[in-house]
């Protein structure tokens, strides 16, 4: 099981994190929309269907409870959820930390583009400087990253377990 759970969750936290550094990448330093962000997790994170599912007809002989299904599940999103902030971190070294300053910086010229000024720009401008200190603490920073992917996991982890506890959801002999 655990084999399992290191290989499928290092497959779909490269594949977020990659896909998230590329759109950097190609955007110029902004951060991709929330929809789109969440499409690649959750395409990624299939990764937990189907290492569920191999787990399930490979090793349990096509019969996998809810509970341990859960668990494979819930380790696969933990090891991807590691692999995301490690990489993550290792991103915002190697750029001297540059991503929050110019992500506050394009929320801040976002606002003020929308019309936003006066006290409520201000309070935008305060919100976001007490973000960007926030963001400056690992230990502030660390958690809210993993709790970025981390619930996707959890609801894709649930449905599959939903899924696949019964041995008639694609048995052992339908493709992977």
């Amino acid at each position: 099981m655990k084999r399992i759970i290191f290989i499928y969750g290092f497959i779909a936290g490269l594949v977020v994190i990659c896909s998230l550094l590329l759109g950097l990448a190609l955007s110029s330093g902004e951060a991709p929309g929330r929809a789109g962000s969440y499409l690649i997790m959750l395409i990624a994170l299939s990764m937990i269907f189907v290492g569920i599912k191999r787990y399930r007809d490979q090793h349990l002989g096509g019969v996998i409870r809810f509970g341990t299904a859960t668990l494979l599940g819930l380790g696969i999103a933990a090891v991807a959820g590691v692999v995301y902030v490690v990489v993550w971190e290792i991103y915002l070294a190697m750029t001297d930390y540059a991503f929050i300053d110019q992500y506050v910086q394009g929320v801040i010229a976002g606002k003020e583009a929308a019309g936003v000024s006066g006290p409520e720009l201000e309070a935008v401008v305060e919100s976001m400087e007490n973000m960007q200190r926030q963001y400056s603490n690992p230990l502030f920073r660390l958690p809210m990253t993993f709790l970025e992917i981390f619930p996707v996991g959890l609801l894709i982890t649930l449905v599959s377990a939903a899924i696949l506890r019964n041995s008639k959801a694609l048995p052992a002999g339908s493709s992977q």
